[in-house]
């Protein structure tokens, strides 16, 4: 008798999408925001070592189809690490997939503070 120790059939389960259909992220060439936000929490502050999206340090992310804006600020005017960081959160960006133009943009105002700070990382860090 020949039994099989597999129970499952050797068909492929039948598919309800289209073979064709393009991954979820290049489905019309937009850049979304949750995207862009996803990518910076890649960025850290070197003195803090905590993303600078829970720092609160990115204020804006205006996204036009696949160009992206970004308004974001620093800890301090005289941050040693500004340059850095910045560098590196356009350099994130530019990983999305279809991504077209980067924009940063230094902001001041609303000056920045620890109230920013996501709640869960500042309770973290003592705030």
């Amino acid at each position: 008798m020949d039994e099989r120790l597999d129970p499952m059939p050797d068909t492929e389960p039948a598919s309800t999408e289209p073979s064709d259909a393009p991954p979820p992220d290049t489905t019309d060439g937009a850049i979304s925001a949750d995207q862009a936000r996803l990518v910076l929490r890649r960025v850290k502050d070197p003195e803090l070592n905590l993303n600078i999206v829970d720092l609160g340090l990115i204020y804006e992310v205006h996204v036009s189809g696949a160009n992206v804006q970004i308004d974001m600020s620093l800890t301090s005017p005289g941050c040693p690490s500004g340059p850095e960081i910045m560098g590196e959160a356009e350099q994130q960006l530019r990983t999305i997939p279809g991504i077209g133009d980067v924009t940063m943009n230094l902001v001041w105002s609303p000056p920045w503070t620890p109230e920013r700070i996501e709640p869960r990382v500042r309770a973290y860090m003592g705030f």
